[in-house]
């Protein structure tokens, strides 16, 4: 994981490399926007789809199975924020 890009205060770019359970080489955005009193947060990973995961996908619905990592992660983060 490293940090490629910032733009205070609105976006933070990642590049995350993965060895295992597949090889897969991706980039991950924050987006912050303020609301009000509050900041909206969009997480968002983005990478290359080789055939084994275009395979995959057709039988698993990515959102779903990461979409529980990403929430847990907004709130980790909301908490850290609101100390």
């Amino acid at each position: 994981m490293e940090i490629t890009d910032t733009s205070d205060p609105s976006r933070v770019t990642i590049k995350l490399d993965f060895v295992k359970p597949l090889e897969g080489y991706n980039v991950a955005e924050f987006v912050l926007a303020p609301q009000g009193d509050s900041t909206s947060v969009a997480w968002t990973m983005d990478g290359p789809s080789p055939y084994v995961g275009k395979l995959i996908g057709v039988f698993v619905n990515m959102d779903t199975m990461i979409g529980k990592d990403f929430d847990t992660g907004l709130a980790n983060l909301k908490g850290i924020a609101e100390k």
